[in-house]
């Protein structure tokens, strides 16, 4: 059995598959690529910094989701909310997906890799 606390990047250069800087550099294109609900309202000019602000500060005190305290304190529609949503899905960046777009790893080593880390 693995150790809960290994983080498969941690796996990965264990078995010297990729380095550290690897792994940095995959968790710095995984940042910039999943941007939160606020940053993407943000680029289109959705909301400003102060209402983003104000919604993270309820959202502290409510623990509700960000899109239903933008649609309540009239910031945001639901429909721009899904479409935030979306946007947020359709870009979010796995750590392996990362490894591959940054040509460390193959789609195939990744596969093979994510097997044998998740039969531990």
């Amino acid at each position: 059995m693995r150790k809960k606390e290994q983080l498969f990047g941690q796996y990965l250069q264990s078995r010297s598959l990729v380095t550290s800087e690897n792994v940095v550099n995959a968790r710095i294109l995984q940042r910039e690529n999943n941007l939160r609900c606020g940053e993407y309202a943000k680029r289109k000019k959705w909301l400003t910094n102060i209402q983003i602000h104000i919604i993270l500060v309820i959202q502290e005190e409510t623990n509700e989701k960000f899109g239903e305290i933008a649609i309540k304190e009239g910031f945001l529609t639901m429909e721009q909310v899904d479409e935030l949503l979306k946007e947020q899905d359709d870009n979010y960046l796995l750590f392996g997906q990362a490894l591959i777009k940054l040509g460390v790893l193959s789609e195939d080593d990744l596969v093979h890799n994510l097997i044998e880390f998740n039969n531990q």
